[in-house]
């Protein structure tokens, strides 16, 4: 069974790709995808520059006081993470229809679309790069 991936760069849009991740969850329970539709997100942390100081740990340096401790957790959108989604699509040879519409359908709906997506099919240069980073993600 040949596997065809999405790629999706979603920078550091933390709610952009939940909201992606929540979409797949929906489309693999509404169409019962189960093992035909697979992903996986990468987070790859980045170094902060300069600019990019905590406030937080500035604030607990400063020596605020008591009611500061609530203001030393960054909120969660606030990571410094580069987050990619790998999408896996491993239909049958007798559904490749399926396999075609899913394709072109899922790059085109909301949260997809402005995450730069990219078609790895076999035969294509980094089919087996984008396979290896797959399976070796968790």
């Amino acid at each position: 069974m040949a596997h065809i991936y999405l790629q999706f760069d979603f920078a550091k849009d933390e709610e952009k790709a939940q909201q992606a991740r929540h979409k797949l969850e929906g489309w693999k329970q509404a169409f019962r995808l189960d093992k035909k539709l697979l992903y996986k997100l990468e987070r790859t942390a980045t170094t902060p520059t300069d600019g990019d100081a905590n406030p937080a740990k500035e604030e607990k340096a400063k020596g605020k006081g008591k009611g500061s401790a609530k203001a030393e957790t960054p909120p969660p959108a606030a990571s410094n993470d580069d987050i990619k989604l790998l999408v896996r699509l491993a239909f049958s040879g007798h559904e490749k229809l399926s396999e075609q519409r899913w394709v072109q359908r899922i790059p085109t709906e909301e949260p997809f679309r402005e995450a730069s997506p990219a078609v790895v099919k076999p035969g294509d240069a980094n089919f087996e790069a984008t396979e290896k980073q797959f399976d070796e993600l968790a």
